[in-house]
């Protein structure tokens, strides 16, 4: 069984957890609730267009690919590259592996278990025309 869908939008880091201190006392809080929240109301609006609503139980291959959006001062001859579909790596922040640890973490529960499940991982992240996170989930 393969899954494949894509999430419009800039793709998302996933951030440290913060800290915070009340005399004694250390808590910990997710500052990125509503980036989670707005990104797993866009892919189960996909799964549900394609029918998915059982949890995947055995082993996983996850292959995602980033494309990130254009920075404003791109000269034209660049543009016109990336229009005739040339490939350009981006190769600056946010990190691949932030951005993995993102989308597996929104995937618990959604479509596996555990992201303990992911058995092979297979990512890049380029530039594009449409800033986009697209997902292929493939059951083993």
């Amino acid at each position: 069984m393969s899954i494949y869908f894509t999430i419009p939008g800039k793709p998302i880091a996933k951030k440290r957890p913060r800290f915070y201190r009340r005399g004694n006392y250390v808590g910990v809080y997710n500052d990125q609730q509503t980036e989670e929240g707005r990104w797993l109301w866009e892919a189960k609006q996909e799964l549900i267009k394609q029918g998915i609503s059982k949890l995947i139980e055995g082993p996983v291959i996850l292959k995602v690919s980033f494309i990130m959006p254009i920075p404003k001062n791109t000269p034209k001859k660049i543009l016109k590259e990336l229009k005739d579909s040339k490939v350009m790596w981006h190769d600056k922040r946010p990190d691949l592996d932030n951005l993995i640890k993102f989308v597996k973490d929104c995937l618990n529960n959604l479509l596996y278990k555990d992201d303990s499940q992911v058995c092979y991982i297979a990512a890049m992240k380029v530039y594009g025309l449409e800033a986009a996170t697209q997902v292929e989930i493939e059951e083993i």
